[in-house]
This record gives structure tokens, sequence and C-alpha cells, in this order.
């Protein structure tokens, strides 16, 4: 079983960047926060010049949800989901809810994980 969806896009990471921003909030996720990880490290002197983006995007009522039932769902949170650029190609992925809630070994959080990485695959699979 497979810790990660992903998949393949012809856009641009800005284009899939701009198309996941849209997609998340038609599907009721906000980003809370996005990384541009090539310039932060260039920032700090490291030469990294592959396009990569990481957007920490959250649902509040999800995120309540999970919380409420079991606070070591906050090493989790908020979900991540990444753009980045490799062998000619631009990728859209993230690390599976459903997979990382398997972590803490609460059965009760299984069903809200897997709600929330439908809502996210649905949203990735739409900016594709």
């Amino acid at each position: 079983m497979d810790f990660h969806y992903s998949v393949t896009t012809k856009k641009t990471v800005d284009e899939a960047v701009q198309a996941l921003e849209v997609s998340l909030q038609v599907n009721k996720f906000g980003v809370l926060w996005q990384l541009d990880l090539p310039a932060k490290l260039q920032e700090k002197g490291v030469d990294f010049i592959t396009p990569y983006r990481v957007l920490e995007v959250c649902n509040p009522h999800e995120a309540k949800k999970v919380l409420t039932q079991n606070p070591l769902v906050g090493y989790f949170l908020p979900c991540k989901v990444v753009v980045y650029q490799a062998d000619g190609n631009t990728y859209i992925g993230l690390p599976k809810p459903s997979m990382l809630m398997n972590v803490i070994g609460d059965p009760a959080l299984a069903g809200i994980a897997e709600g929330v990485e439908a809502s996210l695959i649905k949203a990735i699979d739409e900016a594709k």
C-alpha cells in the first residue's frame, strides 16, 4: 500500500499551484502557507534550483474533529501537498492521511482520515 498519492501534469509548477489553490478551495480546504523550497534554500546559501513547492492545507472543521478525537493528530497537521518538477515532469502529490493516522493507532480516526484523503485527492485530480 502506497503512503502517498501523486499525479503528473503538463502544467508548470506555478500553473499547477494556481490550479491547486482553486481546486482546494472548491473542496473546502484553504492554503495556510506555501513554501518555495528553492528560494528558501538559496536564501540560506544552498544551491538548489529544482522547482519545488510545499503547501500546507487545512479544512478547519475536519481539523477540529480529528484534534478533538486525539490531540496527537496535531503532529500531522496541517496536511501537506507538494508540487515539484522532476525528470521533465510536474508532479502534484501528498502523503495519504489514512496512512499517517495508522501511526497513531486510533481506529476512530480512520473514517475521518479517509474522507479528508478523498477530498484532497479530488482536489489534486481537478488541478492536474
